[in-house]
């Protein structure tokens, strides 16, 4: 949590973050808590798994439970990353009652989320073993919430690709469309990052063999990426690349396809249905009486 946090505190302030979603939700207050349970109560709950898959978001949890209560007491009996199943519990919470019955929903709904994404990296990542091939991610995130989504990504053992347009060139379609082509696109970035001074890995997304000939030819990047190849294209894109440059496959590539691509060579497989098609794990935070 700390490491992934501190990586991306200059672009996601976390607190903040929280307290925006928390204010979205209480409003001017949780009338119903402030109703049924005296202010001066306490008491514990425990996190408990509904269904087997990755655990994500346990340190996320911690950092929630010490904003809205610095006096809210965890314990945890498992960790980020670990496989979980049905009747396990994550961890404990005590503290002053009204707080933890406040903060259960949001916990629930961040930690439920990114161990979906955990659980689905963590599965297609094995899908890939005995390859190079590591499973990353893409842009299409949830506004508002990729910090979350990208972090479960690599709790899965995944990587991430790039956190925003911010930290890495990427050359797509339409900017080559609109530049004027391959060789043009290429010839355009390294002038500009020369211009502002600026060092950034350059990746170009190629849809024909022939236009990865073209970057061959124009040389000056870092990772090709072979988009809605097939299986045999990407064979002759990974033999004729030769180790010359990262390869990245993408586009329409599942879990009934992605052993067939890591096993052509690549380096990467990037999967947006990582972040933007996927089923939260069942998880639920109960009082213990």
């Amino acid at each position: 949590m700390i490491n992934y946090l501190k990586l991306h505190q200059k672009h996601f302030n976390f607190k903040k973050f929280i307290l925006s979603v928390l204010n979205e939700d209480l409003g001017d207050g949780d009338h119903t808590v402030l109703a049924t349970i005296p202010a001066n109560h306490k008491g514990k709950m425990q996190l408990l798994v509904k269904e087997d898959g990755i655990i994500a978001g346990v340190e996320a949890a911690k950092e929630i439970f010490k904003i809205i209560d610095k006096n809210i007491v965890v314990k945890t009996f498992l960790k980020d990353g670990e496989k979980v199943k049905k009747g396990d519990i994550v961890f404990t919470v005590k503290g002053k009652t009204q707080k933890l019955v406040t903060a259960e929903r949001l916990v629930l709904n961040i930690m439920q989320r990114m161990s979906g994404i955990a659980t689905k990296t963590n599965y297609l990542q094995l899908l890939c073993k005995g390859t190079k091939t590591k499973v990353i991610d893409t842009r299409k995130t949830t506004p508002g919430f990729r910090f979350f989504e990208k972090w479960a990504v690599v709790i899965g053992g995944g990587a991430n690709h790039r956190y925003g347009l911010f930290d890495m060139i990427l050359i797509k379609d339409n900017h080559i469309d609109f530049c004027g082509g391959v060789k043009q696109s290429i010839s355009a970035v390294k002038t500009y990052l020369k211009k502002k001074k600026k060092k950034l890995k350059i990746e170009i997304e190629t849809r024909s063999i022939e236009e990865v000939k073209v970057v061959l030819k124009t040389g000056g990047v870092n990772r090709i990426m072979l988009d809605n190849y097939s299986i045999n294209e990407t064979l002759k894109a990974v033999k004729l690349i030769n180790g010359r440059y990262e390869v990245e496959s993408s586009g329409g590539i599942t879990e009934k396809n992605i052993a067939q691509y890591a096993k052509c060579g690549v380096d990467f497989i990037s999967v947006g249905a990582l972040t933007h098609h996927v089923k939260s794990l069942d998880l639920s935070l109960k009082a213990v009486k």
